[in-house]
């Protein structure tokens, strides 16, 4: 990648760290989908979702579909379909511009449109796990959203969800997390620190993330 689009993925990563409100996140979603990939994941070295996958395929999966939370462009459920091609993924997401383009790739048996922060009571149900990568963090989801969420689980499905280590640590994902465990809704989750980008983007070669894996009760 050249350094022009280097410098372009991230500007566009300041400008997705900077939202706030869901209608913020839809105007800049709308113009950000048709290049998100090559202008973000390409120039940045994206490697996030693939650590996702690499968690998944060592996880034990209760039956059901995977739910990829925050789907975007479907780049997780790329990296999942690359070692595991028969899973069922289903998707969700704010921006019907980037369902658009998940819906494209055909990785996804089914794609929903959703604000996390509302009713996602539309949601399909008997989820075996939960995916997510890059949307637990700055400028998106805080932990608010993962008790609705395991309500759409089944009983033993593993969750393996990303969250950018300096937003958990602000936002208060270890109470969050310590609190659904003790309500007995989730195992002790354990956290893995995995890199963000593989290092072609200086100013972001050292972002961390926290994989969270736990079981849903």
């Amino acid at each position: 990648m050249s350094g022009d689009e280097t410098d372009r993925g991230t500007e566009l990563l300041k400008g997705a760290y900077a939202l706030d409100k869901p209608d913020d996140h839809l105007d800049y979603y709308r113009e950000f989908a048709a290049y998100y990939d090559q202008s973000f994941a390409d120039a940045l070295g994206y490697i996030y979702p693939v650590a996702i996958a690499d968690a998944l395929g060592t996880a034990r999966l209760a039956d059901g579909p995977v739910l990829d939370v925050g789907c975007g462009t479907g780049l997780v459920a790329e990296a999942i379909h690359k070692a595991q091609p028969d899973l069922v993924i289903h998707g969700v997401d704010l921006s019907p511009e980037m369902l658009d383009k998940a819906r494209s790739k055909g990785h996804y048996a089914a794609l929903f449109e959703a604000d996390l922060t509302a009713d996602i009571s539309h949601l399909a149900g008997g989820y075996g796990a939960l995916v997510s990568a890059g949307t637990f963090t700055l400028g998106h989801l805080g932990p608010a959203p993962l008790s609705p969420l395991l309500d759409h689980c089944l009983p033993g499905a593993m969750a393996i969800i990303g969250v950018n280590r300096q937003h958990f640590e602000a936002e208060g994902f270890e109470a969050a997390l310590n609190k659904l465990h003790h309500d007995g809704r989730i195992s002790l989750p354990q956290l893995n620190e995995v890199q963000i980008y593989d290092g072609c983007d200086a100013d972001h070669a050292g972002d961390t993330a926290f994989v969270l894996q736990f079981a849903v009760a």
